[in-house]
């Protein structure tokens, strides 16, 4: 199975993200999920099998699954002729939009660094929350916790008032009311799916003057789901990227590049687990 890290396709490059590679398509954009692999904001050399075809394929579910809450910029999956066969099923035309410079965080559930911090200060964010929260307790609502997006580094969670100095106030209320809408939306189809989604991050543009929803959407790469047979009994089993982070958890490194080298177990696990998420969510085999 080939696993593609890099593309260097005859198009003018506009971005290489962490783990999306994005050109011009004429007044259009192609955006081509790779098999590339962050965590904690690191790239590493090992690609995840199939990766970018889960990320790309389960952005598209739920952008024409979400459309009547936001409109989004996902045009196509269909590659024109001409570009190599390797884009089909990892890519997608989207429209070109200026992006909405906030990452927009929704936690349902409390786990991650919100609960490192709820032990510490009895906060998420900043925000009060009652005593006796467990780890994996599912919050009395969602909160939206916004971050501030960086370029290279580590996201920073924002106030709110900050938040609005950085996009203004009107945008600022869109996108938190849309990604609290996005956030239940995707947790009650989760939920009838066998998976709790404990948080995930939205991402928005402007496009001919309105807010829309862009990147991906609800990806096991931007977002925490939890099989809910396990959650029932107590059990907090991943089938997102955690797996990866508890791995990475358990070894000495700082966190900081170079990236170390993951054991070809971890590599296929992971895998396993984003394909997990794609069957269970759409019901389809990828």
């Amino acid at each position: 199975m080939e696993i593609i890290r890099e593309t260097n396709l005859d198009l003018t490059l506009i971005r290489k993200g962490k783990v999306r590679d994005t050109y011009e398509l004429g007044d259009e954009l192609l955006m081509v999920a790779t098999d590339r692999m962050s965590a904690f904001d690191v790239v590493f050399k090992e690609g995840i099998p199939r990766k970018g075809e889960v990320l790309n394929n389960l952005s598209a579910f739920w952008f024409e699954q979400t459309n009547n809450i936001i409109e989004n910029h996902f045009i196509s999956t269909d590659m024109p002729d001409g570009l190599p066969g390797y884009l089909q099923g990892r890519s997608m035309i989207v429209k070109s939009c200026g992006p909405v410079m906030l990452e927009c965080v929704v936690r349902g559930y409390i786990t991650g660094s919100a609960w490192k911090e709820y032990q510490m200060h009895g906060t998420v964010c900043g925000i009060e929350l009652p005593c006796g929260l467990d780890h994996g307790s599912e919050l009395p609502e969602p909160l939206f916790t916004p971050s501030t997006k960086a370029e290279v580094g580590h996201d920073q969670n924002v106030t709110e008032e900050h938040a609005e100095q950085i996009i203004g106030k009107d945008i600022y209320e869109t996108v938190k009311k849309k990604s609290l809408e996005l956030y239940n939306f995707g947790k009650k189809h989760a939920f009838e799916h066998g998976l709790v989604l404990a948080d995930t991050k939205f991402e928005f543009g402007e496009h001919d003057g309105h807010v829309i929803l862009i990147d991906e959407a609800l990806t096991p790469d931007s977002s925490r789901y939890w099989l809910k047979e396990k959650y029932d009994i107590g059990i907090l089993e991943s089938v997102d990227k955690q797996y990866l982070r508890d791995y990475l958890e358990k070894t000495k490194w700082n966190k900081e590049p170079p990236a170390p080298e993951l054991p070809e177990h971890v590599v296929s696990k992971t895998s396993e687990r984003y394909l997990l998420a794609y069957k269970m969510l759409t019901g389809k085999e990828l």
